[in-house]
């Protein structure tokens, strides 16, 4: 058996709400909901474990309907969910997003309140993982002492790591590691930012652009996403 790929982040429940017609402020909007499996970290692992990769996911869910819901679909596509947190006092994770009816993102919320619980300590807790693993993937819902913690792990096994930021508002959190990542996956206004640039709207050429800094920083491969 190849050597398992390590998944370090969240899982969350997402729930998108499209309206038939314009979203009307203040009134109930007729419209489709929709609630699927999420988290960045999670949806990683699922689609590897789908693709028929060894991979071993960390993160935490609440004991709820949700949590179960999640930790049973991402264990049927082959991930091992053994070493998930599940706990009591935490509802599992959520993110709603209010789409415009054009489905371009107008508003969102998300409760990510469990993630407090992925601990430098519950990551160095399981250190003999990133000895057996052949990569790291994180995203930027980790508290920023456990993505410390989770890079100077791989550092010290000469691990490679790929990373996604999640959301612009953590793209500080990746900022002192970029040497360290191998892959970085962000969308173009995650990556501007990550360029410490700001992002004026897409252009093929200026994301080309960021792409190429980035690069210059030390990251060997972005792939910068249209989403």
């Amino acid at each position: 058996m190849s050597d398992p790929i390590l998944v370090i982040g969240a899982s969350l429940l997402d729930t998108k709400g499209k309206p038939l017609a314009g979203l009307e402020p203040g009134a109930s909007n007729p419209g489709v909901i929709q609630r699927t499996r999420g988290g960045t970290a999670r949806n990683v692992a699922e689609n590897l474990g789908r693709y028929g990769a060894e991979v071993i996911l960390l993160s935490a869910l609440g004991d709820d309907i949700s949590g179960q819901w999640l930790q049973r679909a991402t264990a049927e596509a082959g991930v091992d969910m053994s070493r998930v947190i599940v706990s009591p006092a935490h509802r599992t994770g959520s993110y709603i997003a209010f789409l415009e009816t054009d489905g371009t993102l107008s508003v969102a919320l998300n409760d990510t309140s469990v993630m407090e619980i992925i601990t430098p300590d519950y990551v160095q807790s399981h250190a003999d993982l990133f000895a057996e693993a052949s990569m790291l993937f994180i995203d930027g819902s980790l508290p920023e002492a456990t993505i410390k913690t989770a890079v100077e792990l791989a550092r010290a096994h000469k691990l490679p790591i790929c990373a996604d930021p999640s959301s612009v508002r953590l793209v500080h959190k990746f900022r002192p590691y970029i040497r360290d990542f191998k892959l970085i996956v962000p969308n173009e206004v995650e990556a501007s930012a990550m360029a410490n640039g700001e992002f004026a709207g897409f252009d093929p050429d200026a994301s080309l652009d960021v792409a190429r800094r980035l690069e210059r920083q030390g990251i060997e491969t972005v792939v910068i996403t249209l989403s």
